[in-house]
C-alpha cells in the first residue's frame, strides 16, 4: 500500500461532498442519533442514506445496531428448492458502512471465524463480507456501560477497517487507510484529500490519550477482573451459586444474544409457500428454553442457571481456548437490552469475589 494514501485529511467543508461521492457507486449506512424521549443518553442508530441529510453526524460512540445485522440477518432465505434446483447467493449492491467503533470490529473477528475460519465458508456471510467496506471512526465519548478497556480493547480502531476516521477539533477529519479497498476509495475521491502535518496527528495522538484517561477513571471504581482472568474465573465458577442468584431475573427473552456483536448461534426451518420449499435461517438463543434439546425432549441446559453459564463458558473459555481472545468487546448492548437487569459486569466481579 502506498504510504503517501496511508493516512490524509478531509476538510470540515468537504465532507458532506466526499460522502456525496459515496452515494453514485454504494449503499451508504450511517447512524443517526435518536429522537425518542426519555433517554438518559444519546443513542445512535443506522440508518440508510438517500441523500446527506442535515442530521448526518459522526456518532461519539458505538450504535445500539449490533454490526452482525448487515452481515447475518435475523432471517434469510439459504435455499429454494423448486423442480429439484437451488438458487444461487444472490448478488447485492456494495455497501458502504460508516460510523463502526473499535468494539464492534474487535467482535467482528468472532463472526469471521465462525462463518469463514471453518472447515467451509459460508457462502453469504463470505459475499457480505466481501461486498462491504467498513469505515471506522474513534470514539469521542462513551456510555456508561461501556467497557472496552477491561476486555483489553481501545476506543479507537488498530486494524480491521478499510477506512478509519479521527474527528479534530478544528473539523474536518483524519483518515487512516487500512486495506487495499480503502486506499482504492481514497484514491477516486483524492480531490478532497490533503496531506497530514504533524500537529494534526499530535492532535489526535492527544486525544486518544484522553479518551483512554476518562474511560479508564469510569472503571477503576467498578473494580472489574482482569481480561486474562477471565476464562479460570469462569471454568473455576461451575459449581458457585452466581448463575442461579442472576438467573432468577432472566425471562428467556434473548435480547442479550441478539443485541451481541460476538453471538452468532442459528437455526435453520423449512418454509414451505405455494409453489416451492424454502430453507430458512433465524438467529437463536442460548438462553430459549429448547436452545439445546434434542429428539425425544432431552436436554444438558434444562434450567436457566445453566444456560446463563453455558454463555459465558462460549463466550470466555471456548473463545479463549480458541482465538487466543474472549467473545466479548466490552460494548455495553448486553447490559442495555436485558429487561432483568442482568449486568455481564456484574456476573464478572461475583465469579471473582
Amino acid at each position: 500500500m502506498s504510504s503517501e494514501l496511508k493516512i490524509k485529511y478531509l476538510a470540515e467543508p468537504d465532507v458532506e461532498k466526499w460522502v456525496v461521492t459515496l452515494l453514485d457507486r454504494y449503499d451508504v449506512y450511517a447512524p443517526f442519533e435518536s429522537t425518542e424521549n426519555g433517554l438518559k443518553e444519546k443513542e445512535y442508530t443506522f440508518h440508510r442514506l438517500a441523500d446527506v441529510p442535515d442530521d448526518f453526524c459522526f456518532p461519539a460512540y458505538r450504535p445500539s445496531d449490533p454490526l452482525k445485522s448487515f452481515f447475518t440477518p435475523y432471517i434469510e432465505k439459504v435455499a429454494e428448492y423448486f423442480d429439484a434446483r437451488q438458487d444461487a447467493v444472490p448478488d447485492e449492491t456494495p455497501v458502504v458502512l460508516f460510523g463502526a467503533k473499535a468494539c464492534d470490529l474487535v467482535a467482528h473477528r468472532v463472526q469471521d471465524y465462525v462463518f469463514l475460519g471453518g472447515v467451509a465458508e459460508d457462502p453469504f456471510y463470505r459475499a457480505r463480507r466481501d461486498n462491504v467496506l467498513i469505515i471506522s471512526g474513534d470514539c469521542t465519548d462513551f456510555k456508561q456501560v461501556c467497557f472496552c478497556l477491561a476486555m483489553d480493547g481501545k476506543p479507537y480502531p488498530e486494524a480491521e477497517f478499510d477506512l478509519n476516521f479521527t474527528p479534530l477539533k478544528g473539523g474536518g477529519f483524519l483518515i487512516e487507510c487500512g486495506t487495499d479497498r480503502g486506499r482504492e476509495l481514497l484514491e477516486q475521491t483524492g480531490e478532497f484529500l490533503k496531506d497530514v502535518g504533524e500537529d494534526q496527528l499530535a492532535e489526535r495522538d492527544d486525544a486518544r490519550k484522553q479518551i483512554v484517561d476518562r474511560l479508564q477513571k469510569h472503571l477503576e471504581p467498578q473494580n472489574l477482573p482482569s481480561h486474562d482472568q477471565l476464562q479460570e474465573l469462569v471454568k473455576g465458577g461451575m459449581d458457585k451459586d452466581t448463575w442461579s442468584r442472576f438467573a432468577e431475573t432472566c425471562v428467556e427473552c434473548g435480547a442479550c444474544n441478539f443485541v451481541c456483536d460476538t453471538c452468532h448461534c442459528f437455526l435453520l426451518s423449512d418454509r414451505k409457500t405455494d409453489s416451492k420449499n424454502e430453507k430458512i435461517r433465524l438467529w437463536d438463543s442460548c438462553q430459549y428454553a429448547n436452545f439445546a434439546t434434542v429428539a425425544g425432549g432431552a436436554t444438558p441446559l434444562g434450567s436457566r442457571s445453566e444456560r446463563l453459564r453455558n454463555r459465558f463458558l462460549k463466550k470466555f473459555d471456548f473463545f479463549v481456548e480458541n482465538m487466543d481472545e474472549p467473545a466479548c468487546c466490552g460494548c455495553g448492548r448486553c447490559i442495555e437490552a436485558c429487561p432483568g437487569e442482568i449486568d455481564i459486569r456484574d456476573v464478572l466481579k461475583d465469579l471473582k469475589d
